[in-house]
């Protein structure tokens, strides 16, 4: 979640570099640096551990000169701890450059280039800074083009050439870069806030692209043979904060959509030591996990159905009961719970007023709480006795879509620590289901490359007033948040029912071109799946199938059919997440209804 900003132009580059951190820096603040081609072309870099303030005062004592170009970085570590090694920029020959997000194939790309001897930090980022600079002969635009093909992750990267002076170059892949070229120069940074103080029009950066700013221009060309230049669509701020913090895209909840391999990753690595999981900094006991005889998940809305696939998980691996219980019900319940029974709270904001009196109930019964919790701070995360901190940043969109994604990453973090506590996981299987679990990060960043495709069937589902999601096993409970998000942005009146049930009653309310989102990716049930699927299609529904890209089904049994990527059963909740969310975003948008906020609800429900 780092911060990074380039300009080009004839004012001073340090002091718009410097500003443009101090607004980013929510971003990021282990560490800020910056990296500036001096006039006489030399390349000066400064960078500190702390925050930007730190990094001013260090800049107006050692660095002398003048410089009308450069980039800047402030840090969130993820690979590499907080020093000033491994704060950015990062020099690498004749390569400076900085970079917000992953790159997930470093380990290869260090062997591949034999680069071992040559890193000075612990980055991922260095590594690909070297790399760069080992393809560059002159020509930055192959050079980079070349680096596209070989990372591996998200990534948003400014760079500086020696023998480019005036020039910065940059690239992005799912991480954002929004750029502008302002009457103060040529400007490009993750966050629209370090644009507004010089221009209310910018564009997105697009993915697959190349970024060059000059100090009277900014060039964008496709990273394709002869870089044919591009165009991409001017767009202008309305001079609302809110939506300057969207990042350039349109709406909020496709911003937080598009930041949950992000937010997952931020959840998950840091806490994974020596490939097992590892809660010692969250001051989580194993003794928690040991002694319980049972579980009681308490939430609600999508948090809840984030507890229902938590438990269609955990009772086959622990051997123990788990129960989801609504938290509006059961507050005013007399659960059967007791000191034996972990009691895991789930609200994004902390603050969901249902779910604080359940977690106070708990209390009452001697339960100890272990919440899972976005807000630092919140009522709910100092009432609890343990809290797993999420990191999906602010979620600012009604319908939740990011917070879903680390939920759910610290459910499954938390069974597989269970899992090895209890000894129902050996460290191998604990180590492979956590490499199963990063898998499903590029699985969901694949979908996320799918949202045109999806846009186009919503045309399918916009036009009728009900829609059906229907699946088994894990499937069903995915559906249960599918048919959520499209009811409380589009409008449409959206139900999931367990696919055998459909011959108990729910088969009656099909008819024809009735859309039905069905899901099937859970081998163990797969043919049962595929015959509830044929039922709905014999009585004239119309079919969008969501399943692996490896399955093999017959071409007439849906209308559409949505690919996901091969990935274990147990972990197909996270790609099929982007799918159903871009369905009900395109949905609502195909409606012209208010996206972000719909009628009736709020965000953060704290009132009963």
């Amino acid at each position: 979640m780092c911060g990074i900003i380039g300009y080009s132009g004839p004012l001073d580059a340090r002091k718009i570099l410097l500003d443009g951190l101090a607004g980013l820096e929510y971003r990021g603040y282990d560490s800020a640096g910056i990296g500036l081609c001096m006039e006489d072309s030399s390349i000066c870099v400064a960078k500190t551990v702390g925050k930007v303030k730190a990094l001013r005062e260090y800049c107006d004592a050692s660095v002398r000169g003048t410089a009308h170009s450069g980039i800047g970085h402030t840090r969130w570590a993820t690979h590499g701890g907080v020093t000033q090694a491994n704060a950015h920029p990062h020099r690498a020959g004749r390569v400076t450059l900085i970079h917000n997000g992953i790159i997930e194939n470093y380990h290869e790309l260090t062997k591949k280039y034999h680069l071992e001897d040559k890193l000075v930090s612990q980055t991922d980022s260095e590594v690909a800074a070297w790399v760069l600079d080992s393809l560059y002969d002159g020509d930055p635009l192959e050079a980079i083009r070349q680096l596209m093909g070989l990372l591996e992750g998200s990534y948003g990267f400014c760079i500086l050439f020696d023998d480019q002076p005036g020039s910065v170059y940059a690239i992005r892949s799912v991480s954002p870069l929004v750029a502008a070229y302002t009457r103060s120069g040529a400007m490009i940074a993750s966050d629209l806030t370090a644009l507004i103080p010089y221009t209310n029009q910018y564009f997105v950066v697009p993915e697959g692209k190349i970024v060059r700013l000059t100090p009277y221009k900014v060039h964008v060309y496709d990273a394709v043979e002869g870089f044919p230049k591009v165009y991409p669509e001017i767009m202008t701020v309305n001079w609302n904060m809110d939506a300057a913090m969207k990042n350039g895209y349109p709406h909020y909840m496709m911003k937080e959509i598009h930041e949950q391999p992000e937010a997952m990753k931020n959840t998950i690595l840091p806490r994974i030591t020596r490939g097992l999981p590892d809660f010692s900094d969250d001051g989580i006991p194993d003794q928690l996990f040991s002694d319980c005889s049972q579980i009681h998940i308490v939430a609600c809305g999508t948090a809840m159905h984030a507890g229902m696939v938590a438990r269609a998980l955990m009772e086959p691996i622990l051997r123990i009961p788990v129960t989801v219980t609504i938290a509006s019900e059961f507050r005013y319940e007399e659960p059967l719970i007791d000191e034996k029974t972990l009691v895991m709270i789930i609200s994004q904001s902390g603050e969901t007023i249902d779910t604080l009196a359940a977690l106070r109930l708990a209390h009452e019964y001697g339960s100890p709480v272990l919440s899972i919790v976005n807000v630092k701070g919140s009522t709910i995360a100092r009432e609890s006795d343990y809290v797993f901190y999420t990191h999906a940043g602010p979620e600012i969109a009604v319908a939740s879509t990011k917070a879903y994604s680390v939920q759910l990453a610290a459910l499954y973090m938390i069974l597989c620590r269970m899992a090895l506590v209890r000894g129902k996981f050996t460290d191998k299987e604990a180590m492979d289901f956590l490499t199963d679990l990063l898998d499903a990060i590029p699985a969901m960043e694949n979908m996320l490359a799918q949202k045109e495709q999806i846009r186009q069937i919503v045309s399918h589902i916009i036009q009728s007033p009900d829609a059906f999601f229907i699946g088994r096993g894990l499937d069903y409970a995915f559906s249960l948040e599918g048919a959520l998000k499209l009811k409380e942005i589009s409008y449409i009146h959206a139900e999931a029912y367990a696919a055998g049930e459909l011959k108990h009653g729910t088969i009656a309310l099909i008819s024809e071109q009735v859309p039905v989102i069905a899901i099937a990716t859970q081998q163990h049930v797969f043919s049962k799946s595929i015959s509830n699927i044929r039922e709905v299609k014999a009585r004239g529904a119309f079919v969008i199938l969501l399943t692996k890209e490896s399955s093999v089904v017959d071409e007439n049994l849906a209308d559409i059919r949505i690919r996901i990527p091969d990935l274990d059963d147990r972990f197909a909740v996270f790609p099929i997440a982007v799918a159903l969310q871009f369905i009900a975003y395109y949905a609502s948008l195909g409606k012209n209804l208010d996206v972000d906020q719909p009628r009736n609800l709020a965000k953060s429900v704290t009132v009963e």
